[in-house]
């Protein structure tokens, strides 16, 4: 099958003529047609316009870029000209929102010779940790279908574990790469905030979110960083700092200092979690890397921090989703207001609505200084924290997550139980650093467990290599679901 080739094994392949890029986009489609139905990974198909692409493609005969001919999928939150693009909410699925433009990270791919198959799920607005406030319905686990495949990228991480398509992107706001990837047993990549484009991506909070890809390896997520990375002038928050030639890996970790934070292995972590998570960092230091005990104090102020930062941004970002324009409309309104509230009440999914009031609140005059002013010297603590830390170690490594993915239905009605989903990966959000998920192991039922390496600043080229060269020496991530 196709469409279970790696990015760099598809391209070698391509290359020897071996196989045409329409034959792969063909074997992908042919999956997601065989599979989707099970999973709901895929809320939008462009195949007609990806099969043309790949006929162009084919007949220029270059295959020059690694990317080139590879077929990929977008989460609904990347613009793409002339395709649908609703957030996985009725706000947008209504009236069918239909991009203008490209986003700067498809227009990148796009320049490279990648074809874009279509849309995956999100939760709505990428608002969730389950895929579970989508419009759409919920995307499940390949692994097991009566789980989650976790949020909000939970769709493009599914699709990749199932071989629809070679690669996906995704966004990572408190954890939405990093988590379901851990949960489908693949690789994702958060970089440096600043390192990659948000333009002609959906905002949830502008200063936390940032852009990134779902792989099958650790190799592939280097390729796509290469190829989107960089200063973009329609993104004031993007970097000047050159892009490093990430894909030139290595698995030499001697010399290497690891830290592992006593605050990451905490009372309530799975023993089958733990164990892997401990059982990986062991292999790399068999392999010359050295361990580090540290501590990053703040952490148990994440979560909280998180959830008033993040809603307040939410809060202002969501303001222009009104239906005047394009979206959710309603009709004979009594008055302006009337129709305000019509328009998004019946517009927007209740984790929307709920963030959205409690940012609006924490804003309110007479709460902004004990809320958010507040939230504001804590994130500076936390990443003071990580600041510390990374004069002692190169690397920290974690958990993604204190189990493995949950059953689906089972936080529904606890959103705080969901709040704390993100305990491991809203921290590294708010110091702005880039961190990653390898698959690492079963739990004890045979899910999927993924280990999260994190690094300084601009430090995408440290924990690749760590996790290249853990994966070199595992085979975790060659293990597929069955489905």
């Amino acid at each position: 099958m196709l469409s279970a080739l790696t990015i760099s094994e598809a391209h070698d392949r391509l290359k020897k003529k071996e196989i045409s890029s329409e034959e792969l986009v063909r074997s992908c489609i042919e999956r997601i047609e065989s599979v989707d139905k099970k999973l709901n990974a895929v809320v939008y198909k462009n195949f007609e316009s990806a099969i043309e692409a790949a006929k162009v493609v084919d007949k220029k005969g270059s295959f020059d870029s690694h990317l080139s001919g590879i077929p990929y999928l977008a989460k609904d939150v990347y613009s793409e000209a002339g395709v649908p693009t609703t957030g996985c909410s009725n706000m947008l699925r209504e009236k069918n929102y239909i991009s203008p433009f490209d986003s700067t990270t498809t227009k990148r791919l796009k320049s490279t010779g990648a074809i874009s198959l279509g849309k995956t799920n999100t939760d709505e607005f990428t608002m969730g940790a389950s895929t579970e406030t989508s419009c759409y319905g919920v995307t499940k686990n390949p692994w097991d279908l009566t789980r989650v495949a976790g949020g909000s990228s939970g769709g493009s991480a599914a699709a990749v574990s199932a071989d629809e398509a070679i690669f996906a992107l995704g966004t990572d706001t408190g954890g939405s790469i990093r988590q379901p990837a851990g949960f489908c047993g693949i690789a994702g990549l958060r970089s440096t905030y600043g390192r990659t484009s948000r333009y002609g991506v959906m905002s949830m909070a502008s200063s936390l979110d940032t852009t990134g890809s779902l792989c099958k390896t650790v190799e592939d997520l280097a390729i796509i960083l290469e190829a989107t990375a960089g200063k973009d002038i329609m993104d004031g928050t993007t970097s000047e700092k050159p892009v490093e030639p990430y894909s030139k890996l290595t698995n030499n970790m001697k010399g290497l200092r690891i830290g592992l934070p006593k605050e990451y292995f905490i009372e309530g972590i799975r023993p089958d979690c733990e164990k892997a998570i401990r059982d990986a960092a062991a292999l790399l230091q068999s392999m010359g890397a050295t361990l580090v005990d540290i501590s990053l104090p703040h952490t148990k102020y994440a979560v909280a921090t998180y959830y008033i930062l993040c809603p307040c941004e939410v809060s202002s970002n969501m303001a222009r989703y009104d239906g005047l324009r394009y979206g959710h409309t309603v009709k004979n309104p009594s008055d302006l207001v009337d129709y305000y509230q019509r328009t998004r009440s019946e517009g927007f999914g209740a984790e929307v609505k709920r963030r959205i009031m409690i940012g609006t609140y924490a804003l309110s005059a007479g709460y902004f200084d004990a809320y958010y002013l507040k939230a504001q010297k804590v994130r500076t603590l936390i990443r003071k924290d990580f600041e510390d830390a990374f004069q002692k170690v190169d690397v920290i490594l974690s958990p993604v997550s204190p189990h493995p993915a949950f059953r689906i239905g089972a936080n529904s009605s606890d959103p705080v139980a969901m709040y704390l989903e993100d305990v491991f990966t809203v921290a590294q959000v708010m110091a702005g650093i880039p961190c990653l998920s390898v698959p690492c192991g079963f739990s004890d039922e045979g899910l999927p467990i993924g280990l999260q390496l994190m690094g300084p600043q601009w430090g995408e080229q440290t924990i690749l290599n760590a996790a290249y060269a853990y994966e070199q020496a595992t085979e975790w991530h060659k293990k597929k679901p069955t489905i």
